[in-house]
């Protein structure tokens, strides 16, 4: 299986750390974000990484090279102007292949990543969700048996990191577009699983939390 992570954004929220320096780059731990989500596909298996990048992205692309250091090989999907989660996702399919791929936001921190085979049968995605962080109180979707829903009173917060089939994004247009409609209309047709991750997460979107993860790691 391949993996992609999510590192075309601005940044916006992480200003003023952001202004000189990517958000993939920032330390946490000693070492930058997206490096821990290299080391962690690694130790579970997965080699073949593909990254997308515009904002500042020959600052990423010299930082990590090819991959080697890490013990994966990385393909590098450029983007002009950010296409957002799925047309970034889209432009990359070619990287990706046919087959089912890891996708992980680069700006979360998450101890443990699903298991390679919990996407099963028809499904387009599998979800991992989590408790709802104070910034996002009211989660986004239901879990019931391992399948995601849009009716449930009790909300879980999707966690950014998810097993995509490329079958989610035929047919759409080429260009920026999101991820989460896709996501919607194949919940609503059942053919999204999940499943309840309870470790240590971290949705790492502004300065303060980014701070907060580094304490709480340091302790």
């Amino acid at each position: 299986m391949k993996a992609m992570i999510l590192a075309a954004g601005l940044g916006k929220r992480m200003r003023p750390l952001t202004d000189h320096c990517p958000k993939p780059l920032l330390p946490v731990a000693g070492k930058p974000l997206i490096v821990h989500h290299l080391e962690r596909l690694r130790q579970t298996g997965i080699h073949e990484v593909v990254i997308n990048v515009s904002y500042r992205a020959e600052q990423i692309i010299d930082a990590l090279g090819s991959g080697d250091a890490y013990g994966v090989r990385i393909h590098w999907s450029r983007e002009a102007v950010p296409l957002e989660t799925g047309g970034g996702i889209q432009q990359a399919l070619p990287m990706l292949g046919e087959a089912p791929f890891l996708l992980v936001n680069g700006d979360v921190w998450c101890e443990a990543l699903p298991d390679q085979h919990a996407l099963q049968g028809n499904d387009l995605a599998h979800l991992v969700l989590v408790e709802n962080p104070s910034h996002h109180a009211n989660g986004d979707f239901g879990l019931v048996g391992g399948r995601v829903n849009q009716t449930n009173t009790e909300r879980l917060t999707y966690a950014g990191i998810s097993l995509i089939h490329p079958a989610l994004l035929a047919e759409q247009p080429q260009g920026a577009f999101a991820l989460a409609p896709l996501l919607r209309t194949a919940i609503d047709n059942q053919r999204v699983s999940g499943e309840r991750y309870a470790g240590l997460w971290v949705d790492v979107g502004t300065p303060e939390r980014l701070a907060a993860l580094e304490s709480q790691l340091q302790s």
